[in-house]
This record gives structure tokens, sequence and C-alpha cells, in this order.
């Protein structure tokens, strides 16, 4: 049986592989978000950074994709989506294309923090799931 915690991020993710990043019902109005990244580093706290980050990094790119491959529950309060993102640069034409983690936070159905990271293997291991790589 699924978690209430896993159904809304799975929920999150639906509405994000549509396309659709207009929600923010999901997350707490103070939500922490650290994307830990060589193309697109920052941290955002609260709604208004949050989607003002977002539209950084989808505005510059053509088509934005963002697909969930696998979801692992951590433990009562945290979740891992293993994803992929995708899209192509607007003044360049160059396919990105990232297979990440996102770390989820969770307390009372809503997300406090929202961690994104680059490397799936760093994902994994700062969650103590796999040995820390050195990637």
């Amino acid at each position: 049986m699924s978690s209430a915690n896993l159904e809304l991020v799975r929920s999150i993710y639906a509405a994000w592989e549509r396309g659709d990043y207009s929600s923010t019902e999901w997350a707490d109005a103070e939500i922490e978000m650290v994307s830990i990244s060589e193309l697109f580093p920052g941290n955002a706290t609260g709604i208004a950074q949050l989607a003002r980050f977002w539209r950084e990094i989808i505005s510059p790119l053509q088509g934005f994709r963002v697909e969930a491959e696998e979801f692992r529950e951590v433990d009562e309060e945290r979740l891992v989506v293993l994803a992929v993102w995708s899209g192509r640069g607007k003044a360049s034409g160059i396919a990105v294309r990232r297979e990440g983690g996102h770390v989820f936070h969770m307390r009372d159905g809503r997300v406090l923090k929202l961690a994104l990271y680059e490397d799936r293997a760093r994902a994994l291991a700062d969650l103590g799931l796999i040995p820390d790589t050195g990637s």
C-alpha cells in the first residue's frame, strides 16, 4: 500500500510530466529548495522564490520536460525520485539531458524541503542509500 506522501509526490510529477508547474498546493508556505547542480545551482525559500527559480530554469529551454523513473520512500518523512529532465537551449539549440535525484522532505501532507540533485549517486549517498562514489 502506498503512503499518502508517496501519492502526493506521484501527483506532483503527474502534473510536471504534463508540463503543468502552476500548482503549489503541495508546498509548505516556507518551503526550502536547494539545487545541487552545475547548470542550475541555487537556493530558494518560500513559494514565490521557488516559482522564480523554476522560471529561471525553464525559460532558457525549449521543450522542457521532467519524467519520473522511480519513486523510493526513504522513511516516513523523505522520498527520493529518480528523474530525467531535458530540453533544448533556445539560444544555442544544444540538447540538455540530466538524470538526477529529487529529494522531498515532508510533514503533514506538505513538502518542507526539496533538494534537486543533478547526480543521482550523490542524492542517494546523501540519504545513506549507497556509498558516495566521489562523483
